[in-house]
């Protein structure tokens, strides 16, 4: 019967109203999550909660983190019946059918049911946990009760949560088992309905890696917020198609509910030996940290001494005039929606794209890319400020920012270890002639310094460094941007290229580096907002050596000495005809 109990009354995502679930909400009402502590009786407001936002960097690989056992995942019968409850769906399981132990857990769990935590539409995503700084669409949590345990709720380890991300896909499936799943959507709340359909909770979790996890001691994410939970929040998402995912919100009425993240005092958070992890030494661009630039090659499994790494200088007497250096193809460059969100990562400013939406393809790569993110690198707050981090003859610019596409036929993994797994375009950004506080070169100028972008699309953009003020904060991107807006009219067709890293740790030799001739040209104060609302400064890699490596360049080189020697010949002539 104790078990029965605790079946109706467990929260992990908002369940059924007990105790205190009868007061809370997540918009709406008097006790919002900044409120719940305020409610008699709750844990929300001591140390141990959840969600978290996982920093990776911080995370510590634990060797005890083996694979789990799961017992009746397989069946096609385990779901019972389903809930709108007014907070969440929640799916009731098969009493005593499945369970869940390994993976490190302290004991064996029964499975009692899970839930869902989602947003409002595409570009509000609602997963309760983060991944350094990023929300995903959704996330599903697996609720488990201890075997042997009287009251779970009370005890460290009582309650073991499988979390998993769930990501939206432009042509998933719409006839799965979330599809299924989904036709069982109400705004009728209170009123559990039998679940008739054949289901099983791996046909739900597809074919996510089940040996990468992240490993955390929590919280219930919903009043009382017993700390009571040993969290397992998988690393890989599940990926549904967006339209099944629009339903949640669209068909239940309710949205947005998710907790946000709360604060890690001081508790560690684990990973499975699967799991991949960023180098766990934290590095810099200054000298206040071990890892400055002249000590990147040292970072455990860094590439950064190399000898084919990024930026470089250009001396454009020095380029090779390469006739397969073609135009680009650049595929919903012009989609006004394509940013999912924009976040501080404490080295840039990010802006992270939907996933295969844009394209690149042309300008001689030989192969289609996506375009995963941009981002930028910059100087100081000066009028001469200078923050480029690749030179054309020794000249750096204000700005430069980095367009980052990934082969299509690889995954990320498999890209970053091919030597043109990547393809990073490069713009150079200046102040337009109007906006300058004075002195700025005009060093290999190919047209007058007048805007070359919608300075509109760079407000836009810029309006939401204020909201990101803190490394790891991050804001979903609700207004009409596309880059073509912000690359406004320059010379796509004017390139130097050549084989590089990427410009961070641990700078792996898998680039090919496109740099447009022509720079954006933009408001000096709106570059300034950069340095200014981020809260650091010169964020750029000083430029490499070459080596042997050769750059290439298209007809239009600036390097090239043809137009200045059919000059002088013109000249000639001219004098020899007065002559005569």
């Amino acid at each position: 019967m104790h078990l029965f109990s605790f079946m109706l009354c467990l929260s992990v995502g908002a369940l059924v109203k007990c105790a205190a679930g009868s007061d809370w909400c997540y918009t709406g009402c008097e006790h919002t999550p900044a409120h719940w502590k305020d409610i008699p009786g709750t844990f929300c407001g001591k140390k141990r909660q959840s969600p978290i936002d996982i920093v990776t960097s911080n995370v510590k690989p634990d060797q005890n983190l083996l694979n789990f056992t799961f017992v009746n995942f397989s069946s096609q019968h385990v779901i019972k019946s389903i809930v709108n409850n007014g907070h969440t769906v929640k799916c009731i399981l098969a009493k005593d059918e499945s369970e869940v132990s390994g993976g490190g857990l302290n004991g064996t769990y029964s499975t009692i049911q899970f839930h869902l935590h989602w947003g409002d539409t595409e570009h509000h995503p609602g997963s309760e946990h983060m991944v350094d700084g990023h929300r995903y669409p959704m996330e599903m949590h697996i609720v488990s009760l201890k075997k042997g345990v009287e009251k779970p709720t009370e005890d460290s380890e009582g309650i073991a949560v499988l979390g998993f991300f769930i990501n939206a896909t432009e042509d998933g499936d719409m006839s799965g088992p979330w599809s299924k799943l989904t036709s069982y959507l109400t705004n009728v709340t209170g009123t559990e309905v039998d679940f008739n359909h054949t289901i099983s909770l791996d046909d739900l979790i597809g074919n996510v890696n089940l040996t990468k996890f992240y490993r955390y001691m929590g919280s219930l994410t919903t009043p009382n917020c017993n700390e009571a939970v040993v969290w397992t929040v998988f690393q890989e998402p599940i990926n549904i198609n967006k339209n099944l995912i629009q339903k949640f919100p669209m068909e239940t009425g309710i949205s947005n509910v998710f907790r946000p993240a709360q604060q890690l005092y001081g508790r560690q958070v684990f990973a499975s030996p699967a799991t991949p992890l960023p180098p766990s030494h934290s590095w810099c661009y200054d000298e206040h940290c071990h890892y400055t630039p002249s000590n990147w090659p040292t970072i455990p499994g860094s590439h950064c001494g190399g000898e084919r790494q990024s930026p470089i200088n250009i001396k454009t007497e020095g380029t090779v005039l390469n006739k397969q250096l073609k135009d680009f193809t650049f595929t919903k460059f012009d989609e006004k929606h394509a940013i999912k969100y924009i976040i501080n990562t404490g080295h840039a400013v990010k802006c992270v794209l939907k996933d295969d939406m844009l394209e690149v393809s042309g300008g001689g790569l030989g192969h289609t890319y996506s375009t995963l993110q941009f981002h930028f690198h910059w100087g100081s707050t000066s009028h001469d400020s200078e923050g480029s981090e690749h030179t054309v003859d020794s000249h750096r610019y204000p700005m430069e920012m980095h367009i980052v596409n990934k082969r299509k036929d690889l995954s990320l993994e498999e890209a970053i270890t091919t030597p043109n797994g990547l393809a990073v375009l490069g713009f150079f950004i200046k102040a337009s002639d109007g906006t300058k506080s004075g002195g700025e070169s005009e060093h290999h100028e190919p047209s007058p310094s007048k805007p070359t972008s919608d300075m509109d699309a760079w407000k836009k953009l810029t309006s939401y460094l204020s909201h990101i003020q803190n490394i790891s904060s991050q804001a979903d991107v609700t207004e009409e941007i596309s880059i073509d807006d912000l690359l406004g009219n320059v010379n796509r067709a004017s390139y130097y290229r050549y084989n590089g890293s990427l410009t961070t740790p641990s700078c792996n030799e898998a680039v090919v580096w496109t740099i447009f001739k022509e720079p954006v040209k933009i408001d000096e104060n709106l570059m300034k907002m950069f340095p200014t609302h981020a809260g650091y400064h010169n964020v750029y890699r000083q430029a490499q050596s070459l080596h042997n490596r050769t750059i290439f360049t298209t007809a239009s080189a600036s390097g090239s000495p043809c137009p200045i020697m059919l000059t002088l010949l013109l000249a000639c002539l001219c004098v020899l005809m007065i002559n005569l």
